[in-house]
């Protein structure tokens, strides 16, 4: 994989899977990672999304996972406010791929997520936002979906292969083992709740 510098949110918890024979990194929520190279790619979602981006030539790829902001204000805000957090995590997707050497025009998505998996909570509809927010995006964008699997009521499990484009999905049916997960989402929304707002972001 090539080296650069690169922003806190990458992630950097890489490891070695018996099950599959491959070296692997796991994407929490609010973290990404692109490579060039033939590692696979793992992450865990109940109401975020995560969008897998590859250049159908190259193989180069990544995934993202992040959840939206809660929008206090009204309908008529603009997406690019009311959803910057989601805006900021695609646009690091993008820029680090392009940097290894990905094509603007030859990107294709995988999405999954936004399950309804946070009951009774104070964020109302998170996952259909979330979902509503990134087909919306991919769509100005001009990338494709080339696959997806969205909202339902059950956590997701992501193993993405970039350098093949293939991704396996297994959908949870059980929260026994997943009260972590669903702490894990309620901690990162509040943390972006309480986070300023950002500067002004390039998109492509």
């Amino acid at each position: 994989m090539n080296q650069f510098e690169v922003n806190a949110n990458f992630s950097m918890s890489s490891y070695y899977d018996p099950k599959f024979k491959t070296d692997a990194v796991k994407v929490l929520p609010g973290e990404y990672y692109a490579t060039d190279g033939e590692e696979m790619i793992v992450t865990i979602l109940g109401s975020c999304v995560s969008v897998c981006l590859r250049d159908s030539y190259s193989g180069i790829g990544g995934l993202n996972h992040f959840l939206l902001p809660h929008d206090h204000s009204n309908r008529d805000t603009p997406l690019t406010e009311s959803a910057r957090y989601g805006v900021y995590a695609m646009e690091l997707l993008v820029n680090h791929l392009l940097k290894l050497g990905a094509m603007r025009h030859r990107l294709e998505a995988k999405v999954f997520g936004g399950g309804k998996v946070i009951k009774d909570f104070t964020f109302a509809n998170v996952g259909e936002r979330n979902v509503s927010f990134v087909l919306e995006h991919l769509k100005q964008e001009g990338i494709p979906i080339v696959a997806r699997d969205l909202l339902d009521i059950y956590p997701r499990k992501v193993h993405f292969f970039p350098h093949s484009g293939r991704v396996m999905l297994k959908k949870i049916n059980s929260l026994h083992n997943n009260n972590n997960l669903i702490e894990l989402e309620k901690g990162y929304l509040r943390d972006v709740e309480r986070k300023p707002i950002a500067g002004p972001i390039d998109l492509f």
